[in-house]
């Protein structure tokens, strides 16, 4: 950042002062708080209170909400076919401990933090749980401060490059259930035929059968991995089926 110069003595340039944390978060999340307590108080841990004090787990309750609600409009606008299986499923890819974790560092939530000294001695700015109850209690802050609108900017703002990587891959193994129900009034069996290699480097070979007929065999480098490859190649060998019997 430029300093200025100062009119009264020339050639001297004086720095501005530093961003405090508060405005630096509100800077990068896009949103500036009305009512400044509620930051204070989606910031404070129940260490850190005496008596009645209030702190965040008030608002991290409303927040576990918000999110998910927030969350689940920005999926259904996102994928306008999914199902409310694999859309349940990314969800909760998203919103979980983890995650809300990582959300929290990347906004230095941790050195925000307000913390009774027992917690600040065992590490609490950076455990997973209390980053993932504080991030909470930031979207349940901005949701009381400003509703739903600005809350659900904020969150799409911090989420949606969390949307379309690995984890909206599709599920083979589900949609394969589906359809195998459908059509055989069965669930498929998968039968773990080899796992080959160095346990560093080790490939899983996985084999598919329904109602009594093999339908796909699949290689990965987990026993998921191959279990959704195998998935893969019997929708395709249905897939076939049934478009040679329309045609």
């Amino acid at each position: 950042m430029f300093g200025r110069s100062d009119a009264r003595t020339p050639g001297l340039t004086l720095k501005a002062p530093p961003e405090s944390a508060r405005s630096r978060l509100e800077r990068t999340i896009g949103y500036s708080f009305s009512q400044e307590d509620l930051l204070d108080t989606a910031l404070t841990h129940p260490s850190a209170v005496i008596g009645s004090e209030a702190h965040y787990e008030r608002l991290e309750f409303l927040g576990d909400a918000v999110l998910d609600l927030a969350i689940a409009d920005l999926l259904m606008r996102q994928f306008p076919t999914a199902k409310e299986g694999p859309l349940s499923k990314l969800r909760a890819s998203i919103v979980n401990a983890r995650t809300l974790a990582l959300k929290a560092q990347a906004l230095d939530i941790g050195a925000m933090l307000r913390l009774g000294k027992g917690e600040e001695k065992s590490g609490g700015r950076h455990k997973v749980s209390i980053l993932a109850a504080a991030f909470e209690a930031l979207i349940g802050a901005i949701y009381t401060d400003g509703g739903i609108g600005p809350t659900q900017r904020v969150v799409e703002f911090l989420f949606t490059g969390d949307i379309g990587g690995p984890a909206a891959e599709r599920d083979y193994k589900t949609e394969l259930q589906e359809l195998a129900y459908r059509r055989f009034r069965t669930q498929p069996i998968y039968e773990l035929v080899s796992a080959e290699g160095p346990d560093h480097a080790k490939r899983f070979t996985t084999r598919i059968r329904i109602a009594g007929r093999e339908f796909g065999n699949g290689t990965g480098g987990s026993k998921k991995q191959s279990e959704q490859a195998a998935a893969r190649e019997a929708l395709d060998q249905i897939g076939q089926e049934i478009r040679g019997r329309r045609a």
